[in-house]
Protein backbone atom coordinates (compact mmCIF):
# COMPACT_ATOMS: atom_id res chain seq x y z
CA UNK A 1 0.00 0.00 0.00
CA UNK A 2 1.42 3.39 -1.05
CA UNK A 3 1.04 5.90 1.80
CA UNK A 4 2.83 8.75 -0.01
CA UNK A 5 0.90 12.03 0.46
CA UNK A 6 -0.55 13.42 -2.75
CA UNK A 7 1.79 16.39 -2.84
CA UNK A 8 1.51 16.49 -6.62
CA UNK A 9 -2.17 17.47 -6.36
CA UNK A 10 -1.33 20.57 -4.34
CA UNK A 11 1.67 21.32 -6.55
CA UNK A 12 -0.52 21.25 -9.66
CA UNK A 13 -2.92 23.74 -8.09
CA UNK A 14 -0.09 26.22 -7.46
CA UNK A 15 1.79 25.54 -10.71
CA UNK A 16 -0.42 28.02 -12.56
CA UNK A 17 0.82 31.64 -12.33
CA UNK A 18 -2.69 33.11 -12.09
CA UNK A 19 -3.63 30.83 -9.19
CA UNK A 20 -0.36 31.69 -7.47
CA UNK A 21 -1.14 35.40 -7.76
CA UNK A 22 -4.62 34.77 -6.35
CA UNK A 23 -3.42 32.95 -3.23
CA UNK A 24 -0.60 35.45 -2.70
CA UNK A 25 -3.11 38.31 -2.80
CA UNK A 26 -4.95 36.58 0.06
CA UNK A 27 -1.88 35.88 2.22
CA UNK A 28 -2.76 38.89 4.39
CA UNK A 29 -5.79 36.98 5.72
CA UNK A 30 -8.32 39.09 3.85
CA UNK A 31 -11.49 37.89 2.13
CA UNK A 32 -11.98 39.29 -1.37
CA UNK A 33 -14.55 38.96 -4.17
CA UNK A 34 -13.76 37.22 -7.44
CA UNK A 35 -13.64 40.47 -9.42
CA UNK A 36 -10.93 41.94 -7.21
CA UNK A 37 -8.90 38.72 -7.37
CA UNK A 38 -9.24 38.68 -11.16
CA UNK A 39 -7.81 42.21 -11.26
CA UNK A 40 -4.83 41.31 -9.07
CA UNK A 41 -4.15 38.16 -11.10
CA UNK A 42 -4.41 40.04 -14.40
CA UNK A 43 -7.03 37.70 -15.83
CA UNK A 44 -10.65 37.86 -16.97
CA UNK A 45 -13.56 37.32 -14.58
CA UNK A 46 -14.47 34.09 -16.38
CA UNK A 47 -10.93 32.75 -16.04
CA UNK A 48 -10.79 33.78 -12.37
CA UNK A 49 -14.03 31.90 -11.70
CA UNK A 50 -12.55 28.70 -13.09
CA UNK A 51 -9.32 29.09 -11.09
CA UNK A 52 -11.21 29.88 -7.88
CA UNK A 53 -13.40 26.81 -8.32
CA UNK A 54 -10.26 24.64 -8.51
CA UNK A 55 -8.64 26.30 -5.49
CA UNK A 56 -11.76 25.85 -3.37
CA UNK A 57 -12.24 22.23 -4.47
CA UNK A 58 -8.56 21.59 -3.72
CA UNK A 59 -8.91 22.88 -0.16
CA UNK A 60 -6.60 25.87 -0.54
CA UNK A 61 -9.33 28.51 -0.42
CA UNK A 62 -12.56 28.88 1.49
CA UNK A 63 -15.58 30.84 0.28
CA UNK A 64 -18.46 32.57 2.04
CA UNK A 65 -21.53 34.29 0.71
CA UNK A 66 -22.40 37.82 1.79
CA UNK A 67 -25.60 38.92 0.17
CA UNK A 68 -25.25 38.53 -3.58
CA UNK A 69 -21.47 38.30 -3.46
CA UNK A 70 -19.02 35.53 -2.63
CA UNK A 71 -15.78 36.25 -0.83
CA UNK A 72 -12.72 34.04 -1.03
CA UNK A 73 -9.96 33.63 1.53
CA UNK A 74 -7.15 31.20 2.33
CA UNK A 75 -8.71 28.11 3.87
CA UNK A 76 -6.70 27.98 7.09
CA UNK A 77 -3.40 28.79 8.75
CA UNK A 78 -1.82 25.51 7.58
CA UNK A 79 -2.39 26.52 3.96
CA UNK A 80 -1.06 30.02 4.67
CA UNK A 81 2.13 28.65 6.24
CA UNK A 82 2.64 26.34 3.28
CA UNK A 83 2.33 29.24 0.84
CA UNK A 84 4.64 31.47 2.86
CA UNK A 85 7.17 28.61 3.10
CA UNK A 86 7.08 28.06 -0.65
CA UNK A 87 7.50 31.80 -1.22
CA UNK A 88 10.52 31.84 1.10
CA UNK A 89 12.04 28.90 -0.76
CA UNK A 90 11.39 30.55 -4.12
CA UNK A 91 12.84 33.92 -3.07
CA UNK A 92 16.04 32.53 -1.56
CA UNK A 93 16.32 35.73 0.46
CA UNK A 94 18.73 35.63 3.39
CA UNK A 95 18.74 38.53 5.78
CA UNK A 96 19.88 38.93 9.33
CA UNK A 97 17.99 39.20 12.61
CA UNK A 98 16.31 42.37 13.91
CA UNK A 99 17.99 45.74 13.76
CA UNK A 100 17.49 48.23 16.57
CA UNK A 101 13.84 48.98 17.16
CA UNK A 102 12.68 52.13 15.44
CA UNK A 103 15.41 52.12 12.76
CA UNK A 104 13.12 51.22 9.83
CA UNK A 105 13.01 53.82 7.06
CA UNK A 106 12.00 52.62 3.59
CA UNK A 107 8.86 50.63 2.67
CA UNK A 108 11.09 47.66 1.82
CA UNK A 109 12.73 47.79 5.25
CA UNK A 110 9.31 48.15 6.87
CA UNK A 111 8.04 45.03 5.05
CA UNK A 112 11.06 43.02 6.14
CA UNK A 113 10.84 44.33 9.69
CA UNK A 114 7.20 43.73 10.69
CA UNK A 115 4.23 42.51 8.70
CA UNK A 116 1.43 39.98 8.95
CA UNK A 117 1.57 36.46 7.56
CA UNK A 118 -2.10 35.47 7.32
CA UNK A 119 -3.16 35.60 11.01
CA UNK A 120 0.20 36.00 12.78
CA UNK A 121 3.17 38.36 12.85
CA UNK A 122 6.12 37.92 10.49
CA UNK A 123 9.35 39.69 9.65
CA UNK A 124 12.55 40.44 11.53
CA UNK A 125 10.86 41.35 14.79
CA UNK A 126 8.67 38.21 14.78
CA UNK A 127 11.67 35.99 14.07
CA UNK A 128 13.51 37.62 16.96
CA UNK A 129 10.59 37.13 19.35
CA UNK A 130 10.32 33.41 18.58
CA UNK A 131 14.09 32.97 18.97
CA UNK A 132 14.01 34.74 22.35
CA UNK A 133 11.00 32.79 23.62
CA UNK A 134 12.70 29.53 22.67
CA UNK A 135 16.03 30.52 24.22
CA UNK A 136 14.27 31.58 27.43
CA UNK A 137 12.54 28.16 27.57
CA UNK A 138 9.03 29.50 27.15
CA UNK A 139 8.61 27.12 24.21
CA UNK A 140 10.25 23.83 23.35
CA UNK A 141 10.27 21.64 20.29
CA UNK A 142 8.04 18.59 20.09
CA UNK A 143 8.59 17.08 16.67
CA UNK A 144 7.59 19.63 14.05
CA UNK A 145 5.56 21.61 16.59
CA UNK A 146 6.19 23.78 19.62
CA UNK A 147 4.71 23.40 23.11
CA UNK A 148 4.71 25.82 26.01
CA UNK A 149 6.74 24.91 29.08
CA UNK A 150 5.33 25.55 32.56
CA UNK A 151 7.45 28.72 32.70
CA UNK A 152 6.20 29.69 29.28
CA UNK A 153 2.58 29.25 30.26
CA UNK A 154 3.09 31.49 33.29
CA UNK A 155 4.88 34.18 31.30
CA UNK A 156 2.47 34.13 28.36
CA UNK A 157 -0.45 34.61 30.74
CA UNK A 158 1.47 37.41 32.47
CA UNK A 159 1.79 39.44 29.26
CA UNK A 160 -1.90 38.95 28.49
CA UNK A 161 -2.13 35.98 26.12
CA UNK A 162 -5.45 34.11 26.33
CA UNK A 163 -3.65 30.79 26.71
CA UNK A 164 -6.68 28.54 27.42
CA UNK A 165 -8.31 29.72 24.19
CA UNK A 166 -5.12 29.16 22.21
CA UNK A 167 -4.64 25.69 23.67
CA UNK A 168 -8.30 24.82 23.15
CA UNK A 169 -8.37 25.47 19.42
CA UNK A 170 -8.74 22.49 17.10
CA UNK A 171 -5.47 23.09 15.30
CA UNK A 172 -1.76 23.09 16.01
CA UNK A 173 -1.03 25.12 19.14
CA UNK A 174 2.32 26.50 17.96
CA UNK A 175 4.88 25.79 15.30
CA UNK A 176 7.68 27.48 13.38
CA UNK A 177 6.50 29.12 10.15
CA UNK A 178 9.09 29.83 7.45
CA UNK A 179 9.64 33.57 7.07
CA UNK A 180 9.70 35.05 3.57
CA UNK A 181 12.59 37.41 4.26
CA UNK A 182 14.55 35.71 7.03
CA UNK A 183 16.76 32.67 7.48
CA UNK A 184 14.85 31.62 10.62
CA UNK A 185 11.13 31.03 11.33
CA UNK A 186 8.53 33.13 13.08
CA UNK A 187 5.71 31.83 15.28
CA UNK A 188 2.67 30.26 13.63
CA UNK A 189 -0.25 28.19 14.84
CA UNK A 190 -2.93 29.18 17.34
CA UNK A 191 -0.40 30.84 19.65
CA UNK A 192 0.86 33.00 16.78
CA UNK A 193 -2.72 34.13 16.13
CA UNK A 194 -3.33 34.99 19.77
CA UNK A 195 0.00 36.81 20.03
CA UNK A 196 -0.93 38.99 17.04
CA UNK A 197 -4.30 39.67 18.66
CA UNK A 198 -2.46 40.73 21.82
CA UNK A 199 -0.15 43.04 19.87
CA UNK A 200 -3.13 44.76 18.24
CA UNK A 201 -5.47 44.86 21.27
CA UNK A 202 -2.78 46.25 23.57
CA UNK A 203 -1.56 48.74 20.95
CA UNK A 204 1.88 47.28 20.43
CA UNK A 205 1.29 47.51 16.69
CA UNK A 206 -1.10 49.22 14.29
CA UNK A 207 -2.24 47.33 11.22
CA UNK A 208 -2.47 48.99 7.81
CA UNK A 209 -5.80 48.69 5.96
CA UNK A 210 -4.02 48.49 2.60
CA UNK A 211 -0.87 46.51 3.34
CA UNK A 212 0.56 43.58 5.30
CA UNK A 213 3.03 46.00 6.88
CA UNK A 214 2.37 46.89 10.54
CA UNK A 215 3.66 49.89 12.48
CA UNK A 216 5.23 49.36 15.90
CA UNK A 217 4.05 51.96 18.44
CA UNK A 218 6.13 53.52 21.21
CA UNK A 219 4.56 51.08 23.67
CA UNK A 220 5.30 48.27 21.23
CA UNK A 221 8.95 49.30 21.00
CA UNK A 222 9.23 48.98 24.77
CA UNK A 223 7.34 45.68 25.01
CA UNK A 224 9.06 44.03 22.05
CA UNK A 225 12.44 45.06 23.43
CA UNK A 226 11.59 43.17 26.62
CA UNK A 227 10.64 40.07 24.63
CA UNK A 228 13.75 40.30 22.46
CA UNK A 229 15.94 40.50 25.55
CA UNK A 230 14.48 37.37 27.17
CA UNK A 231 17.36 35.17 26.09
Amino acid sequence: MDDTPNIARVARLLADAARTRIVWTLIDGSARPAGELAYHAGISAQSASAHLTKLVAGGLLGVEAKGRHRYFRIANTEVACMIESMAALASGTELGLPRCLGSVRSPTEAFMYARTCYDHLAGEIAVGVLASMTKAHWLRRKGAELVATRLGEEQLRAIGVDLPSAQGERRVFARPCADLTQRQPHLGGALGTHMLRLYVDQSWIVRSPKSRIVSVTSKGNEMFRKLLELG
